[in-house]
């Protein structure tokens, strides 16, 4: 369903204190229930579908099911460049949690100034496994960070996706892959009436899977397992305002 304006702030899941983040989002996601109270609650809810576009529920259906496959595919290419079997990944994905976000960002005109360190979506990293994104670029639009450089403006290729990889798939890979930090800037001064779309699907795995993560030499750490539950919901509740 929607989320408004005010209830999430990103940057909170590093630690960081930021106002709230400039945008609203329309979430649907993974809704198959497996049949456990704890998972099936937090994880497998019913999409709700506005009334008022009632062609929304076909379009993100059929879109749902091509970003799954999308990304099943690139965890098989993951697990290949980790010189594992290509299907390494298949049995953690066998019912996954993963959820869609239509996020519109308004205009400043819409919104008046920024607060200081306000931005569309503050600095966070992703806490999946892999990232799939469609967006818009603009001058209030995404930035990676890296040690050498710091903030960057993204690459912007047309008719492309940009792909994240997330928390769960670092640990996984024993520290051997990042996660990449990223943000959007606040809208600017420069392009008052500038509105952006974006739609993000992040890819999960099974809320039961225990996550062993790689160990040397694979990995470049030797780390605890997970389970893939209770590692997302604490991430995901430290974004969450009030």
């Amino acid at each position: 369903g929607w989320l408004p304006p005010g209830v999430e702030a990103n940057a909170y899941a590093e630690g960081t204190e930021t106002p709230p983040d400039l945008k609203e989002t329309y979430a649907s996601g993974a809704d198959r229930r497996m049949g456990h109270e704890l998972f099936d609650a937090e994880w497998f809810l019913p999409n709700v579908w506005p009334s008022e576009v009632p062609e929304l529920e076909g379009l993100v259906t059929e879109y749902l099911s091509r970003m799954r496959e999308l990304s099943d595919e690139l965890l098989a290419l993951c697990a290949t460049a980790l010189g594992l079997d290509e299907g390494y990944f298949a049995p953690y994905t066998e019912n996954p949690s993963y959820t869609f976000n239509i996020n519109r960002y308004p205009p400043m005109s819409q919104l008046g100034e920024p607060e200081p360190g306000q931005f569309r979506i503050g600095p966070h990293t992703d806490f999946g496994t892999v990232t799939v994104l469609d967006r818009q670029d603009g001058v209030g639009g995404l930035q990676v960070y890296s040690d050498e450089s710091g903030w960057v403006d993204a690459p912007y290729v047309e008719d492309s996706f940009t792909i994240n990889t997330g928390d769960l798939l670092a640990v996984w890979s024993g520290n051997r892959w990042k996660s990449n930090r990223h943000r959007v800037l606040p809208p600017d001064a420069t392009a008052p009436d500038e509105e952006l779309m974006s739609l993000i699907f992040f890819y999960e795995c099974n809320p039961d899977a225990w996550v062993e993560p790689l160990s040397p030499p694979i990995g470049r750490a030797r780390l605890e397992p997970v389970r893939a539950h209770d590692f997302l919901m604490e991430r995901l509740d430290a974004i969450t305002v009030g």
